[in-house]
């Protein structure tokens, strides 16, 4: 696998994604990832397409207890107090698989890129999954710390959720791990709230 540097969005998102499976964020849910074919799923949902699974193979079991473990330590970076913290964290998960940056031109400017030269992290050959996945996330939250800021490591504002993310919105605006769940969560719990104090001042 070779990890963009300038796309570092999208291995903070994996970060993000794959703590948020956790049964400790999930509570009313449970563990996302319940098995091999679910961390699959997970994978080819946002197109992480790692050299350790070659030609559609499937996670073991082995790589999904490894991918769990990984998710604890993302959740720690996420959690970190400083930015220091934060970047030994990522820094740390890159070692796990990741080698010396490259320089290489992006596509030939026939529709596969602007054929401008681009910094890559390529993983080690025949690294286990869970280990290309730290590299790309660690990649990813350097990124989000060098260009944004290590306060867009948040917590979720929704009341009865511990989800964690890191805020790679233009304007830094985020409130929720997931939006489409925690957010639309409050939202109707809100409506509802308005709607039963409504009824009351009748």
């Amino acid at each position: 696998m070779e990890i963009p540097l300038g796309e570092y969005a999208a291995g903070a998102a994996v970060g993000t994604d794959l703590v948020n499976t956790s049964p400790t964020v999930r509570s009313s849910t449970g563990e996302a990832l319940t098995g091999p074919d679910a961390l699959a799923a997970f994978l080819a949902d946002r197109g992480v397409r790692p050299d350790a699974l070659p030609e559609g193979r499937l996670p073991s079991a082995d790589d999904l207890f490894e991918v769990q473990l990984l998710r604890r330590e993302v959740r720690g970076i996420l959690e970190t107090e400083t930015a220091d913290q934060a970047v030994a964290g990522a820094g740390v998960l890159i070692r796990r698989a990741g080698l010396a940056p490259v320089l290489r031109r992006d596509g030939s400017g026939d529709g596969g890129g602007d054929g401008g030269w681009q910094w890559h992290v390529p993983t080690a050959s025949g690294a286990p999954l869970a280990e290309e996945l730290a590299a790309l996330i660690g990649v990813g939250l350097l990124g989000v710390v060098r260009t944004l800021g290590h306060e867009r490591f948040r917590g979720c504002a929704a009341p009865d959720c511990r989800g964690v993310f890191a805020d790679t919105s233009r304007g830094g605006r985020r409130r929720y791990c997931t939006q489409g769940l925690c957010g639309n969560r409050l939202n109707v719990a809100n409506h509802r709230a308005r709607q039963r104090l409504g009824s009351a001042a009748r």
